[in-house]
């Protein structure tokens, strides 16, 4: 006899509900993409705000931000205007040597192999390698100017830096009107103060680290390129600190692009790979501990499972946000079973 089950009407409408709200969130995703990046640019923000906000009379936090502003935006200035055009520079004469360059390397490796089917094997890796690289390192001036491009469009310009204003301005109050939004319940109240104290450190913490070890790589990369007179130094540093703000697979990356750019300019190989094995020992297992702190414990697979499917789901911007998300997952389970195990 059919009957109507209350227990599975609720758990349909529930789960309905929740394939509605992802269904949402994936077509405002652009928005939502917005509002994280001006989330992370507050947290970037927010040691120096607060710091002037305690500093000044008055606690005049408002104009803390003004201060910070005027003076970030001074120092990206002065970084683009003297490191950025370098960059271009090298990245264009490169893609115009690189050809010529790997063509004398295969000179060179064909005067110790012999016979035709190495020679063959050689041809095949070179013609690779020169068609793959030319589009990665001929992009570089194009991406350059699409960056330009793209951070003269207003959205990126003036509304991020406008969200992390107010995200740093009414952090509290939004903190305070969420939690009286999760419910009256004072178990429940409690429960959505913690975990919103978890996502703040651990955010403020995943910010301070990138930018930690994404400025420690330019700079070790850059000194000792330029101790060692390796070619297109700056541009490799520069690459190197870029791809460090994606986990695991960039600094693979890197590292392989900058073991190829030094082989064909004829470089020394061996320094350089040593001086990466040692940085990446001192990256992985004594910096980024430190500056990291608790609360980003993540497992290696589960950090490259993440990447990979974040790439596979957004791009670049997917392997960024992989890492904060699936930290914030955990965070979540945490606090749920913490909850659960606590006694009433």
């Amino acid at each position: 006899m059919l009957g109507f089950d209350r227990t599975a009407a609720r758990y349909t409408w529930t789960a309905v509900l929740v394939i509605l709200l992802l269904v949402l969130i994936y077509q405002v995703r652009a928005t939502l993409f917005l509002f994280i990046l001006a989330v992370l640019f507050a947290y970037l923000l927010s040691p120096a705000v607060n710091l002037l906000d305690r500093a000044m009379p008055n606690r005049a936090r408002a104009w803390a931000l003004a201060l910070v502003y005027v003076t970030f935006v001074a120092r990206m200035i002065v970084l683009i205007s003297q490191i950025g055009s370098r960059v271009v520079e090298q990245a264009k004469l490169l893609a115009g040597k690189f050809p010529t360059m790997l063509e004398g390397l295969q000179q060179k490796a064909g005067d110790w192999l012999a016979g035709s089917i190495q020679q063959t094997i050689l041809a095949n890796i070179r013609a690779g390698i020169t068609q793959k690289t030319n589009e990665l390192i001929g992009a570089l001036p194009n991406a350059g100017l699409k960056f330009i491009s793209v951070a003269s469009n207003v959205i990126y310009v003036v509304i991020v830096p406008v969200l992390a204003f107010f995200f740093l301005k009414d952090g509290s109050v939004i903190r305070t009107q969420l939690l009286e939004l999760a419910s009256t319940d004072e178990g429940t109240r409690r429960f959505a103060d913690g975990l919103l104290e978890d996502v703040h450190l651990l955010l403020a913490r995943y910010m301070r680290a990138l930018v930690v070890l994404s400025l420690s790589t330019f700079t070790f990369y850059s000194i000792f390129f330029l101790v060692m007179d390796v070619p297109f130094g700056i541009l490799l540093a520069v690459l190197a600190m870029m791809l460090e703000f994606i986990p695991m697979i960039g600094p693979l990356v890197g590292g392989v692009s900058i073991l190829i750019v030094t082989g064909v300019t004829g470089h020394h190989v061996l320094p350089v790979l040593i001086f990466l094995l040692l940085f990446r020992l001192f990256q992985d297992y004594v910096l980024s501990p430190q500056v990291m702190g608790q609360g980003v414990e993540l497992h290696p697979l589960l950090v490259l499972f993440g990447v990979l499917a974040g790439a596979e789901l957004a791009g670049v911007a997917g392997s960024f946000l992989s890492v904060p998300t699936l930290a914030l997952i955990r965070i979540l389970y945490v606090r749920m079973r913490r909850q659960r195990l606590a006694p009433r």
